[in-house]
């Protein structure tokens, strides 16, 4: 269980709201849990293209990109008084929606900083399900489980430097070498052979087979080859 090396009180759970997409504002809400979630799960998704060149067969798949992270939490709201503190769960539920949902300023929900241990991430809500459980006379609920999903905010240019480098879905800059033939240097980029026509016609080559050293060749993102 983590705790804070300073004050020795075991950390909790913090979410905190944010205006501007490169969070340098100071943060206009924050959410504190009062007990931390037992899990989280963190989804690491790759999407490949799986096309393949006319003729062939068991291609191996082609990196496209690293997808956004997402990130699942559960966390109880408890009003029972266990935790030592009265809190409304009503109440507390709509503190939540206030610091994570919309914002009217600037017409969509708030940039979020989720911060507990070692996960920190720049991400948007996507979902949040609430279960409310034990009720007083009157139908007031005492204790609610939140299940809240995140998605992570990250531009390409971030991404592409996580990734480390070459991704297909940027436009990259290639100077032909002697040797070099368009469909090597397709391969090279997207790792399939198949692109060269497009890749030529792209860059309106006159005669793809005779390429010259010095020539500086585009080798845009995969959309765009596929579109032509």
């Amino acid at each position: 269980m983590a705790k804070n090396p300073t004050t020795g009180e075991v950390e909790k759970l913090v979410i905190k709201a944010y205006k501007k997409a490169d969070y340098s504002d100071n943060p206009v809400g924050e959410f504190k849990v009062s007990f931390n979630p037992e899990e989280y799960v963190q989804v690491y998704d790759i999407e490949y293209n799986d096309r393949q060149g006319d003729g062939t067969t068991g291609s191996p798949m082609v990196f496209k990109k690293i997808k956004p992270q997402e990130y699942s939490l559960k966390f109880m709201i408890d009003g029972t008084g266990v935790s030592g503190e009265k809190i409304d769960v009503v109440d507390k539920i709509k503190e939540f929606f206030t610091v994570v949902g919309y914002d009217g300023d600037i017409h969509r929900p708030k940039y979020l900083q989720v911060l507990w241990g070692t996960l920190k991430s720049n991400c948007t809500l996507l979902k949040a399900d609430i279960t409310y459980k034990l009720f007083r006379s009157d139908g007031r609920p005492l204790r609610a489980l939140v299940n809240a999903s995140f998605k992570e905010n990250i531009d390409d240019s971030t991404r592409v430097a996580k990734a480390n480098d070459k991704s297909p879905d940027l436009t990259h800059v290639r100077t032909v070498k002697e040797g070099d033939t368009l469909p090597l240097m397709t391969y090279r980029i997207y790792g399939d052979f198949s692109y060269y026509l497009e890749v030529a016609r792209f860059n309106r080559l006159k005669d793809f087979r005779r390429l010259t050293p010095g020539e500086k060749i585009l080798f845009p993102p995969i959309e765009k080859v596929d579109n032509g």
